[in-house]
């Protein structure tokens, strides 16, 4: 009880709210804009966060986390464009719905409902089973760490959504690059180019700002000038949903809320994956399975439930066990590292105060997108229709600002110019971003603890074959690689 009044009072600090506020708003413009995304409304404004005193930098990446899933919907229903890939399912039957009968004001009531209940749904689950898998995690030590981070580095083969090999180079790049500066056990100096930028080893920040936002402003330039944006302007009918389309649609949102809630906990997967799942199965169930793709709300409602309870369950992985499931993930583990929080079991020990903040905070982040989503959803359709051309300087001037603010150094900026090329042509070559940045991420964790454990073994490799969880993980991470090979095999058959 100590630990949650603490947390309350963390959080209702003005500056702390304004801050979930604002990150809110800001993820909910991200992703109703199509061409960004999660990913870069969170690199752009990671170097923000730490303007804020202690846990408030957190709780705004919290709320533009929550918030641009859920405006995906927004341009998805009113564009048939999704904002994000985890809003395609629902321009299945958002977009009919606002253009065949009409009715874009409750195709937009119906997915804030949705996306709102979504998200609080999983971040109840998250509070009620995060301490619980904590309390097993405990018991690891360093073969433990060696092989669940191992098993993290398993899951880039489910976040490469191209070619499995291309997802592996990725990681070994982001494991290389881990590796660069001094050795913290020998004192070697590695890959340092004979600079003394690099003796700390490669920053973070430059290269999430690189790979993530300004590798995807190049991607747009190259669009805008082989695509035409389309502009949509519509009135709006109601946005409040009826209690005839709540009755309809609630056995949907409980579904679709638990599947998204569940995919979420799994490495690898994601909002896409929940949205078409969540959507399959409320098709499946229907009384009404024929309207769907003409406008069925329960279609609207089970693609936003689903994708936006991954947010709660992809947290219980980064916060329990230091494995992050995708690429929003992976920079919000980052954020909390730099923030001095070391995601894992011992956190719920050590920053028990913290870890209830994020819970609240999560939850609030929620309960404010529903509140803005609608009270300012005609504020949001007009945000849909800004001008590419208008847009890109814009976020380029915040990519060289955000950069240079962090450190007050010109290096950074080379190093985050140098990371968006990289990421340019990796991304148009098939390459996964998400899989270099969890290779930084979980690098030095593997190496630390590989070495570690080596040294409590006098150098017998015996260490991790002996221990259940440790032997567990390395089952669990061959399973992973493996997998996608047993599914191309069973496609054949």
């Amino acid at each position: 009880m100590v630990d949650i009044m603490s947390a309350l009072n963390m959080i209702f600090v003005p500056m702390n709210l304004l801050g979930l506020f604002f990150g809110v708003l800001v993820g909910i413009a991200f992703g109703c804009m199509p061409g960004l995304s999660v990913n870069m409304g969170l690199a752009l404004l990671f170097p923000l966060a730490f303007t804020f005193h202690g846990i408030g930098g957190i709780l705004m990446l919290l709320g533009i986390y929550c918030g641009a899933i859920y405006g995906g919907s927004i341009s998805a229903i009113l564009l048939k464009t999704p904002g994000t890939p985890a809003s395609v399912a629902t321009t299945l039957d958002g977009y009919p719905m606002a253009t065949k009968l009409g009715q874009p004001g409750r195709a937009l009531g119906l997915s804030t409902l949705a996306s709102t209940f979504g998200g609080i749904f999983s971040t109840v689950c998250l509070i009620l089973l995060a301490p619980q898998l904590a309390k097993v995690a405990l018991q690891f030590s360093k073969p433990e760490y060696f092989a669940l981070a191992i098993f993290g580095l398993s899951i880039i083969t489910s976040v490469s959504s191209g070619s499995v090999i291309k997802g592996i180079m990725g990681g070994l790049i982001g494991l290389f690059l881990a590796t660069v500066g001094i050795d913290g056990m020998s004192g070697a100096i590695r890959f340092t180019l004979d600079t003394n930028y690099f003796m700390g080893g490669v920053s973070f920040i430059p290269v999430l700002i690189g790979v993530f936002a300004f590798a995807q402003v190049l991607s747009s330039i190259e669009d805008y000038y082989h695509n035409e944006r389309k502009e949509q302007h519509m009135m709006l009918d109601r946005l409040l949903p009826s209690f005839d389309d709540i009755k309809r649609v609630f056995s949907t949102l409980l579904r679709s809320s638990f599947i998204g809630t569940f995919i979420g906990c799994v490495p690898g997967t994601g909002g896409d994956i929940a949205s078409f799942v969540s959507y399959d199965q409320a098709k499946r169930w229907s009384k009404h399975s024929k309207n769907f793709g003409n406008g069925e709300p329960e279609g609207i409602v089970a693609s936003e439930a689903g994708n936006n309870a991954v947010s709660g369950g992809a947290f219980i992985p980064v916060l329990t066990l230091g494995i992050p499931g995708d690429g929003a993930t992976a920079i919000m583990m980052g954020a909390l590292m730099v923030q001095g929080l070391q995601p894992g079991p011992l956190l719920f020990v050590e920053k028990a105060p913290d870890v209830y903040a994020i819970f609240i905070g999560l939850l609030l982040a929620n309960v404010i997108m529903g509140i803005m989503g609608f009270s300012l959803i005609r504020l949001f359709m007009k945000v849909v229709n800004v001008p590419v051309h208008i847009l890109l300087p814009i976020i380029v001037m915040m990519t060289f600002v955000g950069t240079y603010s962090y450190n007050n150094s010109l290096n950074d900026v080379y190093l985050m110019v140098a990371s968006g090329f990289l990421g340019y042509f990796m991304n148009k070559l098939g390459f996964s971003m998400s899989a270099i940045i969890i290779g930084i991420i979980l690098g030095g964790m593997a190496e630390q603890n590989f070495v570690g454990s080596l040294i409590m073994s006098d150098g017998s490799f015996a260490i991790f074959f002996q221990r259940p969880l440790c032997l567990f993980f390395l089952v669990a991470a061959l399973l992973s690689l493996l997998s996608p090979l047993f599914g191309k095999l069973f496609k054949r058959s």
